[in-house]
């Protein structure tokens, strides 16, 4: 026989549902950034360019992957920069290099994305 969870324990759907709201408030926050509204912008300027080129269904899925990718190391980003400003609110060394690597990290991510949205755009073009 089992033991009955402990008083105060949730069941898994009531974590998923709590997991589901703090993300959506994350995601909220995040869009209020004006790197990520940027980079939403262009997720929009890359699904105009493949509607217009007839890039096929497999290169849309992985540019939607990498741009969500992308938001993440953005959320990431954003999130080193408040607690940096939090813990070293005055100009340093530590707060400058934990903050340019956040912003590499996003850097590269990009660099990925606009890299396969112009080899998908332009290999439709040439079929």
């Amino acid at each position: 026989m089992t033991q009955p969870p402990p008083k105060g324990t949730k069941p898994v759907w009531a974590h998923l549902w709590d997991t589901l709201v703090y993300s959506l408030a994350g995601g909220r926050y995040l869009m209020t950034q004006r790197a990520a509204q940027l980079q939403a912008g262009m997720m929009a300027g890359t699904a105009l360019a493949f509607t217009l080129a007839g890039v096929g269904p497999i290169q849309w899925a992985v540019a939607v992957a990498l741009f969500l990718a992308s938001l993440g190391i953005e959320a990431l980003n954003t999130a080193i920069e408040l607690i940096v400003d939090r813990v070293s609110p005055e100009i340093s060394d530590f707060a400058k290099h934990a903050k340019d690597l956040g912003s590499f990290a996003v850097f590269c991510a990009l660099l990925i994305f606009g890299g396969h949205a112009v080899w998908a755009v332009v290999d439709a073009l040439l079929r």
